[in-house]
């Protein structure tokens, strides 16, 4: 089965907006930067969308060097990223993992923003996967998220109003798998990469938010609910690992190599 790869998303900020590529290096993590920095607690718990949908207004971007982060209402972050400071133990979910504290100035200004207590800190150290065998920044469990074009097209028709796909989140958007044929999906080429496809995606509260406005509703929920049920989660995309690193280009083809053992 043949496709295309239609979108490239990263995340530099977890929880925050996305940043769309035309080109990125496949990395062991993922995309470059994607969920490099995150915001917590005091005692060093995660804070995402779930907790402040406010979070989907923040729009970061990030070159390696700088962050910088832009919200309604609030002058423009621009920060230094910090690489020897005060490393702090957090968690993401029931994952224990490192970050680097970058400092007052930036904690100041996401607590204002938000009105919580919280610490910008950078991902230092090695995440194991859960499965699979790959590692990961801050991101919930996997380097990769990757949806079909045609499995939001099916929900889409399903709904009374259509929404958009950075409801998901997606790393990489495909076409011409067909509706939902990333669940058939074991290894897919994309461009020079190979990546495989080691669990399915449970989707939570943050596909409900609005990423324009941080409003939050029922769908796409509620409908995803109906059929999209499995082993106790609504389902919707594939969490991947790389197999084979390399460039991607948005409208690299894709190529299924092994298809899922029933």
């Amino acid at each position: 089965m043949q496709g295309t790869l239609t979108g490239l998303n990263a995340y530099p900020l977890k929880s925050g907006g996305g940043t769309a590529l035309r080109t990125a290096e496949l990395t062991a993590r993922g995309l470059p930067f994607d969920r490099e920095f995150m915001l917590v607690t005091p005692e060093g718990r995660f804070l995402s969308q779930r907790d402040h949908a406010r979070m989907a207004l923040l729009s970061p971007a990030y070159d390696g060097t700088l962050l910088t982060v832009e919200a309604p209402g609030a002058s423009r972050l621009v920060h230094k990223a910090v690489d020897e400071g005060e490393v702090r133990e957090v968690t993401v979910h029931r994952s224990e993992c490192r970050g680097v504290d970058q400092g007052d100035e930036a904690a100041a200004w996401f607590g204002d923003l938000l009105g919580a207590d919280c610490r910008l800190v950078r991902f230092t150290g090695l995440r194991p996967t859960r499965r699979g065998g790959g590692e990961v920044m801050f991101a919930d469990g996997y380097p990769l998220l990757v949806i079909s074009a045609e499995s939001l097209a099916d929900l889409n028709a399903r709904l009374d109003e259509p929404l958009p796909m950075n409801r998901f989140r997606p790393s990489l958007v495909v076409e011409g798998l067909g509706p939902y044929g990333e669940d058939e999906v074991r290894l897919l080429r994309v461009g020079e990469t190979v990546i495989e496809m080691v669990k399915p995606c449970t989707r939570c509260v943050i596909t409900t938010t609005d990423q324009r406005t941080g409003e939050r509703g029922r769908e796409p929920l509620r409908t995803l609910a109906s059929y999209r049920t499995r082993d106790r989660g609504i389902q919707f995309g594939q969490n991947c690992v790389p197999r084979v690193l390399g460039t991607l280009r948005v409208g690299d083809p894709v190529e299924v190599v092994a298809a899922r053992t029933p």
